[in-house]
């Protein structure tokens, strides 16, 4: 007996799958594109709202599996792309304000030293491995460590009163450290700090970005009140790590989020513990034990990870080589890979929930 496969019922085999954030199916959620049927083979795409979205290996297994499945069907071509979307954000009205950029991410802590920079690199480098276009704003101008970080150094190309990017790890850069002699201080009073987040916001070609990741500066002061005055941020992630003094100080960078109505995505502990090469099942806290875990609950936003000492993570980021380069399989990359995971997801939840507004209107941003 021949059986007639049609474009129904190849929806209907993939129906049961449930996307875990929005709790509805695939299809329902408009997932299922560009479906074809010739003769014993069928061809679609998944189209996912982040090219980060960890779990896309198991909605094509499950995709495949379901549809083979059926009678008639003798193979299945799955190919899994994205289209991340742009969430309302707690300013919305200049368009000069990074308008090929669709999500916005403050990498924040309350004081230095706690490896915010390591941390927003990181996660941009996560980003970036799944396919995302990604940036990453070094907005610290009295200590930029971007150039550090990344391994590059050189004056940015200027053209027509806008500035090119660098870029490396398959990611755009920008910071102040590109612009000043090494070991040259920066003693600026806050106008002019407030003029360069603004022509780096403004002036830099950013282009067509699915994410930016932005190295704020440490505490609360004139610049990191700039740029939440200045950004369209989709959200926020607060760096911290488990002693009190970087607590206290972190709960004032939540605190000045949440004033701004920026969303906080959640608490990293960064630096929770050390496992000796030879005790490796040994953790020593170094600075104390569960602190980041606590001030999320306390503040209820959500707990990020824990990123454990590593000293390649301190070795690589001297030579420019961030621990996702050196070793994509340690523990530090997988929680770094986790963060970025959760974020994106996250962020993807605020595009459905809070879509932005234009003339009036729900407008859905297309590839």
């Amino acid at each position: 007996m021949t059986t007639t496969l049609s474009p129904n019922t190849v929806l209907d085999a993939l129906r049961p799958i449930i996307d875990p954030d929005f709790h509805k199916s695939i299809v329902e959620l408009g997932f299922i594109k560009d479906l074809r049927i010739e003769g014993t083979k069928v061809a679609f795409s998944i189209e996912l709202t982040t090219p980060a979205c960890p779990i896309k290996a198991e909605f094509e297994r499950e995709a495949r599996e379901r549809v083979v499945a059926l009678p008639g069907v003798e193979s299945v071509e799955v190919t899994m792309t994205a289209n991340t979307r742009r969430a309302a954000t707690a300013k919305g009205g200049d368009k000069e304000i990074l308008p090929g950029v669709r999500n916005t991410i403050a990498v924040a802590s309350g004081k230095g030293g706690v490896g915010k920079s390591t941390t927003a690199v990181n996660l941009a480098l996560a980003l970036a491995n799944t396919g995302a276009r990604v940036g990453i704003l070094d907005a610290d101008v009295y200590g930029p460590s971007l150039p550090i970080l990344t391994g590059t150094s050189g004056r940015p190309r200027a053209e027509k009163n806008k500035i090119h990017p660098l870029e490396r790890y398959g990611m755009k850069l920008m910071s102040m450290g590109y612009f000043i002699e090494d070991n040259a201080p920066v003693i600026w009073r806050g106008p002019m700090v407030h003029g360069l987040i603004r022509q780096f916001l403004t002036d830099v070609i950013w282009g067509e970005l699915d994410y930016l990741v932005i190295d704020m500066p440490p505490g609360t002061g004139d610049a990191a009140l700039t740029l939440t005055q200045q950004a369209p941020l989709s959200g926020a992630v607060i760096v911290t790590t488990s002693n009190d003094l970087s607590l206290v100080d972190a709960r004032k960078g939540l605190a000045m989020f949440h004033k701004v109505k920026v969303p906080v995505l959640g608490v990293l502990e960064n630096m929770s513990y050390f496992t000796p090469p030879d005790l490796p099942d040994r953790r020593y806290y170094l600075f104390g034990e569960g602190g980041g875990r606590r001030i999320a609950e306390e503040l209820e936003v959500p707990f990020l990870g824990e990123v454990p000492i590593d000293t390649r993570i301190v070795e690589g980021g001297d030579r420019g080589e961030p621990i996702l380069m050196i070793d994509a399989d340690c523990e530090a990359s997988r929680v770094f890979r986790e963060l970025g995971g959760r974020v994106a997801r996250e962020l993807s939840i605020q595009a459905a929930n809070n879509p932005p507004l234009a003339d009036g209107n729900i407008e859905w941003v297309s590839s």
